[in-house]
């Protein structure tokens, strides 16, 4: 045996009582002098320990809980009261608060949302959940599994360079009445609350804290208040932070976001704030500076710029998948809306493809990409080529007769479109010609056959500057997008975009809903919300497979725009034709010296999805281009498939691989 070694004799047990306290003093001994050799630091540091509370007791040792656990802990620790002052932690699976120092969150404003809709995500671009009754007490914004994140830049509140890791994680409520306006001259003045976690990527500050606004306040602020103006306005606002910043260790990059979360919790007396990294939460009270708790309705969840209305710039391949969660006395699934309320941005959409409809559960969520291409909305659909229809629920369907038809029709929204026959080389095809929409008290056609320019605006033809929104009284703004792509959106979230193609020219449509669930009947829509069946005007329910007789009969006459009525198309001349094709037309019905190659050119770009394939084949045949399979490259699969047949016997199912 090498080095020193204390050996303890085994105790000699006697009977009688002075023997028992005797070996137990010397197993006291024994255990003092085992804490001295084991236990390093002073005894009095040992004492501290012993007599500390249950919520300062040491750190558990790391536990590994799965999703679900972490998500049940997260929200169980959202409804543990905080003490009215201070900053707390909790690590999983820690029932209790521990109190941590606070940091001062800095004194610069994000400010709410201005002028028109971008083509990006924020300013008023965003999907949010809305509660389907009465007011939301607790909100929690996540990111979902499948979110891939290389770098990130922006600057910081809106000024100067790009600073890797610079934005903001915002779960913001809506504008809505306060009795803080009280002291406003403006009736139209609101309260506004933002639940921020900031990351500005340089000065070192990163920490969660609660940024209160009174929007268009118009006079001198509030004590405690600070002033803000756009450039240009009039308008006053106040706004103000809550006293202390919940701060973690380190600075979050945004490749971390997966494993961030943000939650925002309001009483009639309180409110608060929880970032969580992790299994470790970080959290502290507000001011309840515009008690929220009497007009929340909508939370906006996402990843922006840091303030100042700045960007988040995410690097090419970027997926983020926001999830919105929301507590508010029901059971029913939270709606979407296609708003959002902060001003700053990211440089992300959705996209490529039309975004497919948040799915009835506890949360909102939906996929941005910075790939681009698809409208901001919480349901989508298209039109393309000749003429293959993707419903909001996501059918796909041919749909080749010619004249004026609805495509979709929603409170305060409506959308017709144009389509003429290929006849006489492809009578039994159709392409959209024209496309028109009534939105915000708005009448806007666009028109590619007509002389001048192609867009109409209440019977006027305008022109627009590339990347130039024209603002429409309503709130309804139009964007053009090189010389051939043009983006109708309002302030609902409702939203149409017409891609003019040339040689041949027709429109590929994408109609966007602002809201789901919604009613909404039209070419476009299902009927009883079941992806397999649709709708004619009076009622009448067809199932896939469509007999040919029942989609060009009573399905198809019914959704023409009636004579009598006002057709949207009207800027673009008067209808020229009314037509039906004689049969249904696929790729199996065309020449194989035609369908080949057209074949190949569709699985060269990229296209794969067997029903994706056959509509993209046989618009390159039939169309003449290559460019035809351009609007296919990256588009969602659809969920079901529409096959339209002469009897129920001629079904064959679409597959090309």
């Amino acid at each position: 045996m090498t080095g020193r070694e204390l050996v303890l004799p085994a105790p000699h047990i006697k009977k009688g009582t002075t023997v028992r306290k005797q070996g137990l003093k010397i197993c006291v001994v024994v255990v003092l002098i085992l804490l001295l050799v084991i236990v390093p630091g002073p005894a009095s540091g040992f004492a501290t320990n012993l007599l500390a509370p249950a919520d300062q007791s040491p750190t558990p040792p790391p536990v590994q809980p799965s999703a679900a656990q972490l998500e049940n802990w997260r929200t169980a620790m959202s409804q543990v009261a905080l003490a009215k002052q201070g900053c707390f932690t909790a690590n999983y699976p820690r029932t209790q608060w521990q109190a941590i120092p606070c940091a001062t969150p800095p004194n610069i404003p994000m400010p709410p949302k201005r002028g028109p809709r971008p083509l990006i995500i924020g300013n008023g671009a965003d999907v949010s959940a809305q509660a389907p009754s009465g007011l939301i007490s607790t909100a929690i914004g996540s990111f979902d599994a499948g979110t891939h994140v290389t770098s990130e830049a922006g600057q910081i509140n809106g000024t100067g360079g790009q600073i890797a890791n610079a934005y903001t994680l915002q779960l913001n409520t809506n504008f809505f009445a306060s009795s803080d306006c009280a002291g406003s001259p403006n009736p139209s003045c609101r309260g506004w609350e933002q639940f921020v976690y900031e990351n500005d990527g340089a000065s070192g500050f990163h920490g969660a804290f609660i940024q209160y606004w009174l929007i268009q306040y118009n006079t001198t602020c509030p004590g405690g208040w600070n002033q803000f103006s756009f450039g240009g306005s009039t308008d006053i606002y106040c706004f103000r932070n809550s006293t202390g910043s919940a701060t973690p260790p380190t600075q979050q990059p945004a490749t971390n976001l997966n494993n961030l979360s943000l939650t925002g919790n309001v009483t009639a007396g309180s409110d608060s704030i929880t970032f969580a990294v992790g299994s470790t939460l970080f959290a502290s009270p507000g001011t309840n500076s515009v008690h929220a708790a009497a007009g929340w309705t909508i939370a906006e969840f996402n990843v922006f710029g840091d303030a100042g209305g700045g960007q988040a710039n995410f690097a090419a391949g970027t997926t983020v998948i926001p999830r919105s969660r929301i507590t508010y006395g029901g059971t029913t699934a939270p709606n979407c809306v296609a708003q959002g309320f902060t001003g700053e941005t990211n440089n992300l959409n959705f996209g490529p493809g039309t975004p497919a409809s948040s799915p009835p559960g506890p949360a909102v969520f939906f996929n941005m990409t910075n790939a681009g291409g698809a409208l901001t909305s919480c349901s989508g659909s298209t039109t393309v080529g000749d003429t293959h229809l993707i419903t909001f629920n996501g059918l796909l369907y041919d749909f080749q007769a010619s004249g004026d038809f609805i495509l979709a029709q929603a409170p305060d929204f409506v959308v017709h479109a144009r389509q003429v026959s290929g006849a006489p080389t492809w009578p039994d095809a159709a392409v959209n010609q024209a496309i028109a929409t009534r939105m915000g008290g708005n009448a806007i056609a666009i028109c590619p056959t007509r002389d001048g320019p192609a867009l109409t605006v209440n019977g006027r033809p305008t022109e627009l500057a590339n990347n130039q929104p024209l603002s429409l009284d309503g709130g309804v703004d139009i964007w053009q997008e090189g010389d051939n792509v043009y983006t109708i959106l309002d302030q609902a979230g409702n939203a149409v975009r017409a891609t003019i193609n040339a040689n041949p020219r027709y429109v590929n449509v994408s109609v966007g809903l602002g809201t789901q669930p919604e009613t909404v009947t039209g070419v476009l829509a299902n009927a009883n919300n079941n992806v397999s069946q649709i709708a004619a005007r009076d009622g009448t329910v067809l199932t896939a497979p469509f007999l040919f007789g029942g989609l060009y009969g009573s399905y198809g006459t019914g959704w023409r725009v009636p004579p009598l009525e006002d057709t949207l198309l009207s800027a673009c001349g008067s209808i020229t034709e009314n037509s039906i094709p004689s049969k249904p037309f696929y790729t199996k019905d065309l020449d194989i010296q035609l369908s080949a190659p057209a074949l190949k050119i569709c699985q060269a770009a990229g296209v794969d999805d067997p029903a994706l394939l056959d509509a993209c084949t046989l618009d390159v045949a039939v169309l003449g281009t290559e460019s035809a399979a351009t609007v296919y490259v990256g588009m969602s699969p659809p969920i079901a498939v529409g096959q339209v047949v002469l009897t129920t016997n001629t079904y064959v199912p679409l597959v090309n691989k």
